[in-house]
């Protein structure tokens, strides 16, 4: 290795870890802020060190706030759009890529199209369509608008294509249909397909914010993410309160993200290839 290959690759990784600790230390400043007492986040003593350790704000945003409630909603909403969206997006994307009827390229063209259309766009038309179905407040409200996600159709269409049709013409002359086809001859050849988008959907849809709080004024049906914006005292901020409230709201998205960290590497890198 050559002077110039070792400068070049230590300056890379000077830049690197400074690049992380930039990304890191607001993390690192909500967890040092939740440790403290109100009085001593807003002091002037208080230092970029932690210098106390008092868990009040935690044990006050567990029994004082509606924080259970937000869990609950943000997991059953979370869970329900992504099987569906799964489920929906697979069974579309096998109709667009192994049947035939009319309409099928002009169908998928509109797939394709949607990518141009922004969420923000379709806000106002869905908020008077939820109203008067009776949906505002309620777990359909906020699951409905949220079961159209054509990155899934794409990548199932992708997979679906290159499939060697010598497999489907084996099942088809065992007698086997469609259901057969998709769910015991498709689906588990692309469970590591799958279980990415399931991932990176479900975390979309629990870190997504606009629209439930668009779609839900009652505090005991607002998600994590609309439901820390409730958190405050009635004399100011409560920084303390509010940086705890957050990082228990994150702690599940990051539990998750550890766990199945390759697999959400995988979603990323398959959604960004299809969008680009």
């Amino acid at each position: 290795m050559t002077r110039q290959t070792r400068f070049e690759n230590a300056a890379l990784t000077c830049i690197t870890v400074l690049a992380g600790l930039i990304w890191i230390f607001p993390l690192y400043w909500a967890f040092v802020t939740s440790l403290r007492t109100e009085s001593r986040v807003v002091s002037d003593q208080a230092g970029l060190l932690p210098d106390e350790v008092n868990t009040s704000s935690y044990v006050d945003a567990l029994f004082n706030t509606s924080l259970m409630d937000w869990y609950i909603n943000s997991i059953g909403t979370s869970v329900i759009i992504t099987v569906v969206v799964l489920l929906t997006g697979m069974m579309c994307a096998y109709a667009l890529s192994q049947m035939e009827f009319p309409g099928r390229k002009a169908l998928y063209l509109i797939v394709l199209a949607s990518f141009m259309v922004p969420a923000q766009a379709l806000v106002v038309p869905q908020f008077v369509l939820m109203n008067d179905l009776g949906l505002i407040n309620r777990w359909g409200g906020i699951i409905l608008p949220q079961l159209v996600v054509p990155v899934v159709i794409i990548v199932y269409k992708q997979f679906f294509d290159a499939v060697p049709k010598e497999m489907k013409e084996a099942v088809v002359l065992d007698g086997g249909g469609d259901y057969t086809l998709l769910f015991k001859v498709f689906l588990p050849l692309n469970w590591g397909i799958t279980t990415a988008l399931g991932i990176i959907t479900f975390i979309m849809s629990w870190n997504a914010f606009l629209w439930p709080f668009l779609v839900v004024t009652t505090e005991d049906m607002m998600t994590i993410p609309v439901g820390i914006t409730q958190v405050n005292d009635s004399f100011g901020v409560a920084y303390a309160r509010i940086m705890s409230v957050a990082l228990l709201a994150a702690a599940p998205v990051v539990i998750a993200y550890l766990i199945f960290q390759k697999r959400v590497t995988e979603a990323v890198m398959i959604s960004s290839g299809v969008k680009g």
